[in-house]
């Protein structure tokens, strides 16, 4: 009499659906996940206790030494209403995004002087900071 099992059990474990599962878990984070492009100039930024991360389209920089910069291109100070219109005129929307990265040391009438333009251009002005720790 035979009394074996044909069918035996196979003690062994795939790991190709868990690399399958991996896989597609870092492609759904890697396709959700907000990409911030900061921006290259070295300026010291003011701390804020809030901050929100704004998906930046363009850059206004103004450095400590007041050099303008519009998206790591340096401008003068004249050449920043005509080209931030040629930029949000190109975007071909109304409404742009704007984030100012003003170094802590500027004065704060270079700071309203580009706000204003970017305001008047019917654009959303945003200050850029660093996280109060």
């Amino acid at each position: 009499m035979n009394i074996r099992s044909k069918n035996r059990i196979n003690a062994e474990f795939s790991m190709s659906s868990m690399t399958d599962i991996i896989f597609l878990l870092l492609i759904f984070f890697m396709l959700t996940s907000n990409f911030v492009t900061p921006s290259g100039l070295p300026v010291s930024l003011p701390s804020s206790k809030t901050s929100d991360i704004v998906m930046q389209k363009i850059s206004i920089t103004i450095s400590e030494d007041l050099r303008y910069y519009l998206n790591d291109k340096e401008i003068s100070p004249e050449e920043v209403e005509p080209q931030l219109t040629a930029l949000l005129r190109d975007a071909g929307t109304d409404q742009g995004a704007v984030v100012l990265h003003v170094d802590k040391s500027v004065p704060v009438e270079h700071l309203a002087r580009v706000a204003g333009i970017a305001k008047n251009l019917n654009a959303s002005v945003t200050l850029a900071t660093v996280p109060n720790e």
